[in-house]
């Protein structure tokens, strides 16, 4: 099979689309034909080298961190899904994979796939797993969104952003979202009740806000400081800086800056199709490359100004 991997740490030319032998699921896993992934910020800063410490030296990587395609075969005591189901899913973030969600098969164990929305494309339903995932437990379970509090998105018009746009939106919260003024119809669309300019807007000038999401991972200790008595702020976007910032805030009580693994289970997948079958939620890309052109998907997320997620189109 073929399968994008890292075969260095660097730029995006550190992308290398190999062809290796095809896995086989163990007990409890399950092989799945990937129709489509996504590019995501772990796999960026995996790739770039700076979570060195977990990724270790040993090359090569495997690229891709969300999955999206059809069961093909299971392994012994995997009664939960069927050869011909059509799933989604995540390999785990925090273990090294030889190959892994961009490449054209890959094996994850049963409880880290779910079955896809109905009615999505395969570009599509990649385009939410990681986005909606993190963006759903980051509302949900991390500053725990109450029904009419005012929550400001920081990078609204990413992958995450557009998600927690859409699930704040459903969960009853009033919307401000920060991002380029040309996104402001689209936002607006997926629930803002107000879009900000970020290039002209500055933090003294804004809030005060019950809850903050952040994508962007920098400037964090100025955002905290727009949040209400009681207010709540979460980060999904890592850098050695936000880490900083993050340990110093925890002085700050219930406003200090929270932080998150995205859990790869089947239970927040689950979660998350609900949302899109109630209509709460729904994709946004900005672009679809071929497995072949990964390297260049990976350029365009790190030049930023993309409405939603980069996609990898997957052909098995």
């Amino acid at each position: 099979m073929k399968a994008a991997q890292i075969t260095g740490y660097g730029a995006p030319d550190v992308l290398r689309v190999n062809d290796v032998d095809r896995p086989a699921p163990g007990a409890g896993e399950v092989l799945v034909s990937v129709e489509a992934s996504s590019v995501n910020g772990h796999d960026v800063i995996v790739r770039a080298g700076e979570l060195k410490m977990v990724s270790g030296r040993r090359f090569p990587i495997g690229a891709g961190l969300d999955f999206a395609g059809v069961v093909v075969e299971t392994g012994a005591e995997v009664e939960s899904h069927r050869v011909g189901d059509r799933v989604w899913g995540m390999v785990h973030p925090r273990q090294r994979h030889t190959t892994a969600g961009a490449a054209e098969y890959v094996v994850v164990p049963a409880d880290r796939i779910a079955p896809a929305p109905a009615g999505l494309s395969p570009v599509d339903a990649a385009s939410l797993v990681v986005a909606g995932v993190t963006a759903l437990i980051a509302l949900r379970d991390s500053v725990r969104l109450a029904g009419g509090e005012r929550v400001l998105v920081r990078g609204a018009a990413g992958g995450v952003g557009t998600a927690a746009v859409q699930l704040a939106h459903a969960m009853g919260g009033h919307v401000t979202a920060l991002a380029r003024d040309r996104h402001a119809q689209l936002l607006t669309g997926l629930g803002a009740d107000e879009v900000l300019d970020y290039g002209s807007t500055t933090s003294d000038r804004i809030g005060p806000f019950d809850v903050i999401v952040d994508t962007v991972g920098s400037e964090l200790h100025c955002y905290r400081g727009r949040l209400a008595k009681g207010g709540r702020m979460v980060t999904v976007g890592l850098s050695a800086g936000a880490l900083a910032a993050i340990a110093a805030s925890s002085v700050h009580g219930s406003r200090r800056i929270r932080t998150f693994s995205a859990r790869p289970d089947s239970a927040v997948l689950r979660d998350l199709t609900g949302h899109v079958a109630s209509g709460a939620l729904r994709p946004v890309v900005d672009s679809v490359y071929p497995l072949a052109d990964i390297a260049a998907a990976h350029t365009a997320f790190e030049r930023g100004g993309a409405v939603g997620k980069h996609v990898i189109a997957v052909s098995a």
